[in-house]
């Protein structure tokens, strides 16, 4: 059956146009967003849901969307998505965080010539029939110097069309290596030399705890005389009392705000003070960077639901459509390796360490993670996927921690994971084979070869003889058939274990059968999704 996608805000026909030409039932629907009541009747229809900013998607939405897989934002914001819940319901929240970087950019260049040649001042004293001309003389950008606080994909266009103007840019992100600096053919400093040295002051940086406010007091304090700041990125980046009053004093020069720490602004300090330009979060406002948003989400879902690539997600590691393709095996096996710990454990797990090996160790090891946990969990709860399963597992206190090494064996690559309980320690590992099918290769520090199986049975013991005539007696009289026997053991008459591939699941009454032998430690059947 085809995913089915529900489009609940205004994205355009041609957007809406490319989830069917995939093969994607949609509904579009731009105006269902704004009724919550409504959306909420249909939600679990959908195994996608496409918005912008009218669809709020609350933990309530989410409780009735029991088919949804993935939210996809067409924009940078999310504040109208509770992300932490859909984590939770295992859905995706994916943005398209590219498609407006041009516009963004364009709106911050745009404001430091306003600011730098007081242009709406002046045009509205035009307007009002003033020929005011020595009133407003301002400062040319040639020769200036722009100091960029965030050189990533926004700010490095900024750096672009800076150098264009024939302006000296300095560049402040912790990120950014001199390498790719001298390609931009900007200088990378550090911020107090930045505050200093800087005419025009431009923000591209998100807000997290290390942005926040990052043109403080203190930080504004140490400009130069006459400096223009510039904040078409986040609110809270900027103390904006702090620039009021220092308009006001004279040590600022201008100031152009697209983005206020609480929004919609109907107030705010900077309002009506000489030489502030402001919009109303305007950076993103063009019909081309519309255009562009929501033809991104609609190929980002369309590939998640079709392929199982998640690019631009929010709660979830992402994966490329090739690396979805390579990767494919690999994350079964960390699911399986993962699921079979979690089906051995009856206890509460204090922490999970999981080792890669070779080829394993250069993928991308935080899908690989997610796949390992949500193996795990799912023993705890059957509901869990990649994206919850992290979650879940911070709630209940369990530490995930991760080495990586070169190839150390006889396989080009595996993984290994090791769980610990406050009773005991337990671990397995696998590989993937030239075939796509993956393999365990060692459990409990015993070394085996077996192929994953639906159904399986696995057994421990010590290594005497009659082991293998019981199970296939036992297993035979009660009609289970056995297809594939491997059998391990650390050294002569000591301990060993057998792990069967069978047909099917092993009746209770042959398990219990098993254990009355005397013969076995461990009698456990183990299922795995091996489709």
């Amino acid at each position: 059956m085809a995913p089915k996608v529900l489009v609940s805000d205004k994205l355009s026909e041609t957007a809406v146009q490319i989830f069917r030409d995939r093969g994607i039932d949609v509904d579009f629907m731009p105006e269902l967003g704004k009724d919550k009541d409504k959306l909420a009747e249909v939600i679990g229809e959908y195994d996608g849901l496409a918005i912008r900013s009218a669809t709020k998607v609350t933990p309530s939405l989410l409780e009735k969307a029991t088919r949804l897989k993935v939210v996809g934002r067409a924009g940078i914001g999310t504040d109208n998505v509770d992300k932490e819940a859909a984590s939770k319901q295992g859905v995706i929240v994916m943005n398209t965080p590219f498609g407006n970087m041009i516009t963004t950019a364009e709106h911050a260049i745009a404001m430091m010539f306003a600011v730098a040649r007081q242009l709406p001042e002046a045009s509205a004293s035009t307007h009002a029939g003033k020929w005011e001309k020595s009133k407003f003389m301002g400062v040319e950008l040639t020769g200036k110097t722009l100091g960029v606080i965030g050189a990533g994909n926004i700010g490095g266009i900024v750096c672009d069309r800076a150098r264009g103007l024939r302006m000296k840019v300095v560049a402040y992100d912790p990120f950014l290596s001199e390498e790719k600096a001298a390609k931009m053919g900007v200088e990378k400093v550090e911020l107090d030399e930045l505050l200093g040295r800087a005419d025009f002051i431009t923000l591209h940086v998100p807000l997290t705890d290390q942005t926040r406010n990052i043109l403080s007091r203190e930080n504004l304090a140490k400009t130069k005389k006459g400096v223009r700041v510039i904040n078409c990125a986040r609110g809270g980046l900027v103390d904006e009392e702090a620039v009021a009053e220092m308009l006001k004093s004279g040590h600022i020069g201008g100031a152009a705000f697209d983005v206020f720490a609480e929004e919609p602004a109907k107030e705010n300090p900077l309002f009506n003070l000489p030489n502030v330009v402001c919009t109303p979060h305007l950076g993103a406002s063009t019909s081309e960077a519309q255009e562009n948003v929501a033809l991104q989400v609609a190929e980002q879902m369309s590939n998640y639901l079709l392929t199982g690539a998640v690019e631009n997600a929010l709660n979830m590691p992402s994966v490329t459509a090739e690396e979805a393709k390579v990767m494919g095996p690999w994350i079964k096996l960390a699911d399986h390796l993962g699921s079979f710990i979690g089906q051995m454990t009856d206890e509460p797990i204090k922490a999970i360490n999981i080792l890669y090996d070779g080829e394993a160790a250069t993928m991308n090891l935080d899908a690989l993670n997610c796949a390992t946990i949500a193996g795990i969990m799912k023993s705890i709860s059957p509901e869990v996927n990649m994206v919850s399963a992290p979650v879940i597992a911070r709630e209940r206190g369990i530490k995930v921690s991760t080495t990586n090494q070169e190839q150390s064996g006889a396989f080009e690559g595996y993984i290994k994971v090791t769980m610990v309980t406050d009773k005991r320690e337990r671990s397995i590992g696998g590989t993937v084979f030239s075939d796509g099918k993956p393999r365990f290769i060692q459990i409990k520090g015993i070394n085996i070869d077996a192929e994953v199986g639906s159904h399986m049975l696995y057994t421990t013991n010590k290594d005497v003889p009659g082991i293998i005539g019981t199970l296939g007696t036992t297993l035979g009289k009660h009609g289970v058939n056995i297809a594939n026997f491997t059998l391990g053991r650390s050294s002569s008459k000591k301990d060993a274990i057998a792990l069967l591939y069978v047909d099917g699941v092993v009746p209770a009454n042959v398990l219990n059968e098993l254990k009355e032998t005397g013969l076995f430690q461990q009698v456990r059947p183990l299922q795995f999704d091996a489709a």
